[in-house]
């Protein structure tokens, strides 16, 4: 690992330290809290939201469209896998979560995957992308009586999939071709499958929710949709 992974990883697991500490300051928690984690992988972020909280494994669900990283979250930490397709409903009962956990997801679920390095549209790509990311936070809405949802800023400088400047404001003309020499010779590899969200988009999908914004150096680097029914002190309001 060079010097500006280890940067970066220092950096990244301090963010996602402090958004584990808005998380567990703005839910109550206890050994009965059933918590859904979307586009968990393997469980690893939400085990290091949770640990040192009362909610027991039994109730934390992990849902991945691969089976292998939620089947190791099973084994691992003794949450219940569920397996989802890319733009299924859950088979879930409306509200049958306390609390639907989604951090640096919702930004992926845009197209098809086999499509990401053909569709060079920047309409097409926008459309269907807003469309099956808003159905995505109606299913979040649908699955949690509350929720918490994070993900990176549009307009913060630097890219936070590639680690490029600018490279989320560059047409699909541009970006795609960027991004096939940049995985040759870049250390940060990435497919352009992301559709990055405005404070404004966040706040549409997610119209109960108080946005927070996540700094770094004064700018806004991510946003928190964080919708709680009954705010706890400590909880931030929106920024």
């Amino acid at each position: 690992m060079n010097l500006i992974e280890k940067g970066v990883s220092r950096y990244s697991a301090k963010a996602r330290g402090k958004r584990a500490a808005v998380f567990r300051r703005c839910f109550r928690l206890d050994e009965r809290t059933r918590i859904l984690d979307l586009g968990a992988a393997a469980g690893a972020a939400i085990h290091a939201v949770l640990e040192g909280t009362p909610v027991t494994p039994g109730n934390v669900y992990i849902a991945d469209i691969d089976s292998s990283l939620i089947q190791r979250g099973a084994r691992t930490y003794g949450y219940v896998p569920v397996l989802i397709g890319e733009s299924e409903r859950l088979p879930f009962a409306d509200g049958f979560f306390d609390i639907v956990y989604c951090s640096s997801v919702i930004e992926h679920v845009t197209v098809p995957k086999e499509r990401v390095w053909s569709l060079y549209s920047d309409r097409e790509f926008e459309a269907r992308a807003f469309e099956r990311q808003r159905a995505f936070a109606r299913e979040i809405r649908r699955l949690g009586r509350q929720y918490f949802v994070q993900t990176p800023y549009r307009h913060f400088p630097v890219e936070s999939h590639t680690w490029l400047p600018g490279a989320a404001w560059l047409p699909r003309r541009l970006l795609v071709p960027l991004l096939k020499f940049t995985n040759a010779i870049w250390i940060k590899k990435t497919q352009p499958d992301w559709h990055l969200l405005t404070r404004s988009q966040l706040a549409a999908m997610f119209a109960e929710a108080e946005i927070i914004s996540e700094k770094w150096c004064g700018l806004t680097k991510s946003l928190m949709a964080v919708y709680t029914r009954r705010r706890p002190e400590g909880c931030p309001g929106p920024r």
